[in-house]
């Protein structure tokens, strides 16, 4: 499957962003489904994960509250909501995706290129 995240850009401290991951292939609706994000200088770190069945979502801590992660599978496309962002909220942001159902929600088999997202104080 290949991923394709947008919807990154520059806002300001307090707006919104969503991001989209849009995927290949007709399986989508089976994959868990992930987004990861990784600023300047730091490792890349965990943001959100949603379950392909159940829609069951798990996100980090510094995150709870103010993003929403969500999938379309009729589109074929996968969600994060960035509501009150901050500036220690910038990073490249990543989606990934798996069709293994029972692995960890950092374990992921697909990776798309990133999309960055600013935002200023």
């Amino acid at each position: 499957v290949q991923l394709q995240a947008s919807g990154g850009g520059l806002v300001q401290a307090g707006g919104s962003l969503r991001l989209s991951c849009a995927a290949s292939g007709r399986t989508f609706s089976s994959y868990v489904m992930g987004w990861f994000r990784q600023a300047g200088g730091k490792e890349r770190e965990f943001v959100a994960g949603i379950s392909a069945r159940s829609g069951g979502t798990n996100y980090a801590n510094f995150v709870k509250g103010r993003f929403t992660i969500s999938r379309d599978n009729a589109r074929n496309t996968a969600y994060l909501q960035m509501n009150s962002l901050k500036p220690e909220d910038t990073a490249v942001y990543s989606c990934a995706g798996r069709s293994r159902p029972y692995a960890g929600w950092t374990d992921y088999d697909y990776w798309g290129q990133g999309t960055l997202v600013t935002v200023s104080s």
